[in-house]
């Protein structure tokens, strides 16, 4: 089994240079010397088909042949470990719910680590240690003694850290908010998110070098995202440009919105739609409707779209039209949600509709905003 783990790994490492995910020897190397099997603990959770509620089943390691596990371990797929809390291991059967862990896909990581700019002799900060593959990729190309990374759930913190020591990596690993960061080891040069934010703490900005960076998908409540690659400069702020690409996490759980109970659509204010609903079924779309209502919630699809308000109670549903080949949207409440994704979506639209890397996001000590085109263009503040 030894020398088919390193057959894969080499596949693995092969098949990521290929597709560009990743470019840097340094990076590829690591791919090459990191037993991911080791990374996936006893089980891992496999996802129904469509359509229908998903459903997550345990599959163990102890019961499909090693082979088999390894071929699994070395796919470029994301690998689900743990389920509204439980581990796969842990799971007494089939499951439905929300994957609060999991094995990212190797060439995300991968690339990830690359953009970061990480180099030797850097030291990196890793938010959302999850399953400690990319902290054992960290390790190898910077050294142990230049990793620290923070896991919020303390099971998934507890089987990082022994796959880490069985794989002979002994970073630093703390178990605990990584939104705080971790102020005993600061100043960093770089730090990478492998959870989302819909801001970035200040405070954890301020344990970043001058001219070190921070790479963060931002995300909300109405799941689009964006990953940014932001610079630290002198005066206590931050500034960097979205890149290209489709890059998505798991929202940080301080950061996930509030849970609620069942909901009623209650009657509302109608008329026409300026815009498509669908758009919002768009990558870009739906982010830049997120950056317009940041604190709704986000349902429903194609033509038939709900945002709920967490902050005020504020409805917007829309609809195909009845009697022509347009839409309707109905609102209520103090915030007239649809009105402000309209408006956003139609400055997005006049630039020429263009993916999130045509954005941008600052930061000052006194507010986060993200804009189109340059830093003077249109802007949207981001809930801090």
């Amino acid at each position: 089994m030894t020398d088919l783990a390193a057959t894969l790994r080499h596949g693995l490492a092969d098949a990521l240079a290929a597709e560009d995910w990743v470019t840097d020897p340094l990076w590829r190397g690591a791919v090459e010397a990191t037993p991911r099997e080791n990374f996936l603990g006893q089980a891992l959770y496999k996802p129904s088909e469509p359509p229908g509620p998903t459903t997550w089943t345990p599959v163990r390691r102890d019961s499909i042949a090693p082979e088999d596990w390894l071929a699994l371990a070395y796919e470029d797929t994301t690998w689900v470990t743990q389920i509204d809390g439980i581990l796969a291991e842990d799971a007494p059967g089939p499951l439905t719910g929300a994957p609060t862990s999991s094995s990212t896909l190797p060439g995300l990581v991968a690339q990830m680590i690359e953009r970061s700019g990480a180099a030797p002799a850097d030291r990196v900060l890793e938010i959302g240690t999850g399953t400690g593959y990319s902290t054992a990729l960290l390790c190898h190309g910077l050294g142990e003694h230049n990793v620290t990374s923070i896991e919020v759930d303390p099971h998934a913190a507890d089987r990082a850290r022994k796959a880490l020591a069985d794989t002979g990596h002994t970073p630093t690993l703390i178990t605990g908010d990584g939104l705080r960061g971790h102020p005993g080891g600061a100043p960093y040069d770089r730090v990478i998110a492998t959870c989302a934010m819909r801001h970035i703490p200040y405070g954890l900005l301020r344990q970043i070098r001058p001219g070190g960076t921070l790479l963060v998908t931002l995300a909300g409540w109405s799941f689009g995202h964006g990953l940014v690659r932001l610079t630290v400069d002198d005066n206590g702020g931050a500034s960097g440009r979205f890149l290209p690409g489709y890059t998505s996490f798991m929202i940080a759980r301080a950061h996930d919105r509030p849970p609620h109970g069942p909901f009623e659509l209650l009657p509302g204010e109608r008329r026409p739609s300026r815009i498509d609903p669908a758009i919002l079924d768009d990558w870009a779309g739906r982010f830049v409707a997120q950056l317009a209502v940041p604190s709704a919630e986000r349902l429903g699809l194609g033509t038939e779209q709900i945002l709920l308000d967490v902050a005020t109670g504020s409805q917007a549903r829309t609809r195909r039209a009845q009697d022509s080949d347009g839409w309707t949207v109905e609102q209520r409440g103090p915030v007239r949600l649809w009105d402000a994704v309209e408006d956003a979506v139609e400055t997005w639209q006049r630039a020429g509709s263009p993916h999130p890397s045509e954005f941008g996001l600052t930061i000052t000590p006194d507010a986060q905003r993200v804009w189109l085109g340059t830093p003077d263009g249109p802007s949207w503040a981001l809930p801090i």
